[in-house]
């Protein structure tokens, strides 16, 4: 199993209280006296976990950046699931189905702001392509606060044909696109859904929006003609959330 250096209190804090058997070390800056750093050293230790001091160039070198704020951890990565395993998965939820697929993600910034947004909407499981798509790393982990921990993933490497056994599992699939020919308002998002959003800049590939059974729009009401691929993917999730009356 391959591993990970994550960093971030938020972040691994989330994998200690979800995951604590995949952590393998963690490295604290100890000339920093932040009170939460103490109390995530002391949840680590009472998991007897190996807590080592180390000094700030040290924490840059292994997260490769400068805003770790004074810990790191390495992980053994979460076990991201393949196409194989999505139908069973499907198949055994109890509650009509909520799927984030994205359609091409390349940065890890947009990424694991999809994460994080697909975690806040309590989202079932998110789908990636393998090819020409961003990795679940580092950078994502931080980004997505935790979420990149908490959420079912699956990788798979054709998407079209996934789009197809989705919808012969009866899920609904609804392609997020600007030229959409229907608002987001009017569809109904209370069925098992699928929600698909494409990658920067192109959105939805050809093969992707022939896949869908419905593409919709967000009206826009400014200046600017689109939002980021995460604020798309909040702004739909939240509107099936709340078609489904989920009080919280």
């Amino acid at each position: 199993m391959a591993r990970l250096v994550i960093y971030g209190i938020h972040t691994i804090n989330a994998v200690l209280r979800r995951y604590p058997d995949r952590v393998v070390q963690i490295w604290r800056d100890e000339k920093r006296k932040d009170g939460r750093l103490v109390d995530l050293e002391t949840q680590a230790r009472q998991l007897d976990l190996a807590v080592s001091g180390a000094d700030a160039h040290k924490l840059d070198a292994l997260t490769e950046c400068d805003h770790h704020q004074g810990v790191a951890a390495e992980v053994r990565s979460l076990p991201i699931q393949d196409e194989q395993d999505l139908t069973p998965f499907v198949q055994q939820l109890a509650h009509p189905a909520l799927l984030l697929l994205l359609d091409g993600i390349q940065d890890p910034h947009n990424l694991g702001a999809c994460l994080r947004c697909a975690d806040a909407a309590g989202v079932d499981a998110v789908i990636l392509p393998k090819d020409r798509a961003c990795p679940v790393n580092a950078t994502v982990y931080k980004v997505a606060s935790g979420a990149a921990g908490l959420i079912p993933i699956f990788r798979i490497t054709n998407l079209a044909r996934v789009m197809q056994r989705l919808q012969a599992e009866g899920i609904w699939l609804l392609g997020a696109a600007a030229d959409g020919p229907r608002s987001l308002y009017d569809a109904s998002l209370d069925v098992p859904l699928g929600l698909v959003v494409g990658g920067e800049g192109r959105g939805l590939r050809r093969l992707t929006r022939e896949r869908c059974d419905e593409l919709v729009r967000i009206p826009m009401r400014g200046f600017v003609s689109s939002l980021n691929v995460s604020v798309a993917a909040g702004v739909c999730l939240f509107e099936a959330r709340r078609q489904r009356n989920d009080s919280g």
